[in-house]
């Protein structure tokens, strides 16, 4: 099993962020898609360390599900490994 970085996976968590933000925003949802994304950026700009990646995975996970429980649409969050060439 290979470990990734959290550097390695920090830009996708927050991409996936970016992209529950817009899902928010697309729902009418604007004043938490700017919560949202301004506590994103705050995590994603300083150390990009275990902290930083719990802190976006968790951030992921209060922003997934709607009031109703359903699920959001679009895309999961997918942890990759990276292979050596």
């Amino acid at each position: 099993m290979e470990h990734t970085t959290p550097a390695e996976e920090l830009p996708a968590l927050y991409r996936a962020v970016l992209d529950r933000v817009a899902e928010l925003e697309a729902s009418g949802r604007r004043t938490l898609a700017n919560q949202v994304r301004s506590e994103a950026t705050r995590i994603y700009s300083r150390a990009w360390d275990d902290r930083a990646r719990r802190g976006l995975i968790e951030l992921i996970r209060r922003n997934t599900d709607d009031p109703l429980g359903q699920p959001a649409t679009g895309r999961g969050l997918r942890r990759r490994s990276v292979r050596a060439a």
